[in-house]
Formats: structure tokens, sequence, C-alpha cells
């Protein structure tokens, strides 16, 4: 029995010990975790989104290297610059991978890494700001501009190089050069003149100090560089993730606002059906909750909003015409959707770019209101007066047959009569016919008062007169 209970305990300490070994060497001692970002689209709050829930996921994986696989024309510049900013703090070394495309603001987040790799074909550089028109930004901008490039290459430093026999400090990444990727008038002797802006092809970065190595994928990347043994931990973006971006695109962003103002204005032309108030409600919401969550809008943006309704509303029916309160309400609303797209820190910031990032969401939210209201009021003269929305409208006839009368009868029996003129009329006024005052408007200019006149019609219940 005790060699049987000796035997029990031994087998299963040996399954133990097998399956610590083998455990051991699935993950491996000195293998390299490499935590790979995808950033394959516009520089957008998403991909800043997803950037720090990476940085974040690559500090707890303990990650030996953070790859960037990036592939993108720009996009917005202060999004690109959070992202900068991350990358030359990281305690972690940070690469890129260049998999065909790093123009303007992809061209500021290479740079900032310590090790920029290019797939054949590719080109890095082209930074130059423009505007929603794709026209070049006034010169204040573009300053902006080469200077944070000029500081994220200053900022790989220098290395001592012998030249001719003689130790020579070099920087490792021309700032000039990354100047030169944003202003054309800036001249590289021997790489460009004051005609164009840079773009380097692959072979071209790599001979300027600008690319460490090309190659054809990320596993030839680590190859290339020696290391062979390693684990890609690859960011996954949440389904949340996806719906944010999704939520939060300037198009999307676009069609909540219509569903916002169209959902109102129908409310305010049927009230009491509720239906438009719920779309009206859940634009807002799907508006506004994803821009929160991604740290663009804020409360008092949410606040301002609400507010510019209200004082809509207020104009609409407590106010008679429309004046300060309904412009002041049609501000604010506009004012709160424009805030809650952009990050409120370019206000916080000494940086010229703070209008210029004003201006595509304040372009989104002004077509988007406009579109809205124009559609409204289109929908509205086909559903209002539609049978197939009964429940929509007012649909029952009010005849004289059932008693609805809504004009005073007795002017149609005034047609022909004689009477004066009580006031003077220009050309409305008062006149009295049979002892009795009317209200009427002259059909032959001016009548001065105690005129004798005649009734010579009667529409829309007001009786017309002439001077006899």
């Amino acid at each position: 029995m005790k060699e049987m209970s000796f035997l029990c305990v031994f087998m299963i300490s040996l399954i133990a010990n097998g399956a610590t070994a083998s455990t051991s060497d699935s993950l491996g001692v000195s293998r390299q975790i490499v935590y790979k970002i995808n950033i394959k689209e516009d520089i957008m709050p998403s991909a800043w989104r997803q950037v720090q829930k990476g940085f974040a996921e690559s500090n707890k994986q303990n990650a030996n290297i953070v790859l960037f696989h990036l592939n993108t024309y720009g996009g917005m510049v202060n999004m690109a610059d959070s992202i900068r900013t991350k990358i030359l703090n990281s305690r972690i070394p940070v690469w890129v991978f260049i998999d065909n495309q790093a123009a303007s603001a992809g061209a500021l987040i290479s740079i900032a890494c310590d090790s920029i790799y290019i797939r054949p074909g590719g080109s890095i550089g082209a930074a130059t700001v423009v505007n929603q028109t794709g026209e070049v930004a006034p010169d204040k901008y573009q300053s902006f501009m080469r200077g944070i490039m000029r500081a994220t290459a200053e900022a790989k430093g220098k290395d001592t190089i012998v030249v001719d026999g003689k130790p020579t400090v070099k920087w490792r990444r021309d700032p000039r050069i990354a100047e030169a990727m944003v202003d054309p008038t800036v001249v590289v002797e021997g790489l460009v003149d004051d005609t164009k802006v840079l773009t380097f092809t692959a072979d071209e970065a790599m001979e300027w100090g600008y690319c460490e190595g090309k190659c054809e994928s990320v596993a030839q990347l680590l190859e290339m560089v020696g290391i062979k043994d390693y684990v890609i931990v690859e960011y996954k973006p949440t389904p949340m993730d996806k719906m944010i971006g999704f939520l939060t695109h300037p198009v999307v962003s676009g069609i909540l606002i219509m569903m916002i103002i169209g959902g109102i204005y129908f409310e305010l032309q049927t009230p009491g059906v509720g239906f438009p108030l719920v779309v009206a409600l859940l634009g807002a919401i799907l508006f506004f909750a994803p821009h929160y969550l991604e740290g663009l809008a804020e409360h008092y943006e949410l606040i301002i909003f609400i507010i510019g309704i209200v004082l809509i509303i207020i104009e609409i029916f407590a106010i008679p015409g429309f004046g300060i309160v309904g412009i002041s309400g049609i501000v604010l609303v506009v004012l709160g959707l424009t805030l809650g797209m952009i990050d409120n820190n370019i206000f916080r910031d000494v940086r010229p770019f703070a209008w210029v990032e004003l201006l595509k969401p304040l372009v989104v939210v002004s077509v988007a209101l406009f579109s809205g209201l124009i559609l409204s009021i289109a929908l509205s003269r086909k559903l209002l007066t539609s049978p197939t929305f009964p429940g929509l409208s007012l649909s029952a006839k009010l005849s004289e047959d059932e008693g609805y009368i809504g004009i005073d009868r007795r002017q149609k029996e005034m047609i022909g009569k004689i009477g004066r003129a009580l006031t003077v009329l220009r050309p409305s006024g008062k006149v009295v016919i049979d002892d009795e005052i009317f209200d009427a408007v002259s059909e032959d200019g001016f009548i001065g008062k105690g005129e004798e006149v005649k009734v010579i019609k009667d529409e829309a219940g007001q009786i017309y007169v002439m001077r006899i």
C-alpha cells in the first residue's frame, strides 16, 4: 500500500514537472516579446486611443520592442503629436515598419521611433500642413510643423563617426532634412533644392540616415536584425474601439447631427407623436458618447448644446418672431457640436493649429445642420400630407355642413353694400356698414376717414372696398 502511495505521488510529481517544463519551453526563457500596433488608416482620435491602450498593454506584457506597422497618408496633427510624444517618452524601444506610406503626420510618427524600416517601394515625407481643401496652410502653421519635425529629429541624438581618420559628430537624423519634408524653401545640399517638399524613397531614406533597413514584412525585419526567438503580440481593437472609431468618423458624425436636427424639427411639427424626439435623443447620445470616451467631448460642451436647443424651443413657442434668443440658440448648438469633435487640448497649448483643427468639424457641423434642415422640410411636406402616415398630421376635413365655420359669414352678405371709412385706409383700416364695424382693405389705394365706400368682394375672411 505504501509502495502504491509512493508510486502515485511520484507519478503526480513527474506529470507536474513535465507540465512545468513544457510551459517553460513553450514560452522560452530567451524569447523576445514584440508588441505590434497597427496604424493603417488616417491619424484620427481612434488611432491615438489605440496607441495609448497598446502601450499600456505592452508594459503589462513586459515587451522588449514596440513595433508600429504603419501605412497612412496622414491625418490630424494634434493626434500625431500626441503619438509622437508617447513614443519619445517610451521606456521600451519603439520601431516602425512602413508598409508603403508614411506621409504627413505619418512621417512625424516615424521619425519619433528609434528605428525605421521601409518596404521597398515605400516612402516617407511630404509633411506640409494643408487645410481641408488640400491647399497649403499659411506659414505660421508650417513654422510650427517645421519646429516639431526638427525637435523630433534632434531627439534621436548624435553619433560619432570616423571621416578621413578623424572622429566626427553627426546627427543621427539630420534635423534639416526633417524640416525639408515640411517646407519647400529648405535646401539640403546634394539632396533637395528650394522647389519641392522632400519625400524619401526607401533607398534615399537609407542613404540619408532616415531608415535602418528595407524589408518585405515584419518577419523579415526581425530576421534581418538578428531576432530569431520571438513572439509577436498584436494589439487587437475591441468591438468597442471599432464602434467608437466608426461613430467618430466625420461622415457618421454628420449623419448623427442630421438625425438630431431632423428629429427636433419633426417633433415640433407633430407635437405629441414622440418618435421624432426619440430619434433626436438617440442621435445626440450616439454623437456625444463616443466623442466623450475618446476624450474629445467634455461636460460643458454637452451643456452648451442643451442650452442652445432650449433657447431655440423658447424662441419658437414663447417669443413671437425670431430674434436674438433663437440666433443665440443656433450659435450654441453649432458651438457645442463643433467643440465636441475636437481635442480641447489645442486651446491649452501655445500652438497655432487650434483654429486649423477647428475648421474641419465646423464645416462638418454646418453642412450637416443645413442639410438636415433642408431634408427635414422636404420630407415633412411629403410625410405630413401622405395618407400612408395618417397619425403624423391632421387629416379630418372640417366642412360647413358639419357646422365648422372659420370666418364670419356676415361678411359675405356685405358685398355690394355702401358704408363709410371709420379710419384712414392705407390700404387697411376699419369701415362702418349697417352700423357694424369691420376690418377692410382698400382696392384703390388711400381712402380718407369718413369717405363713402362700397364692398366689392370677400376673400379669406377679409372684405375689400373701393371709394365711391
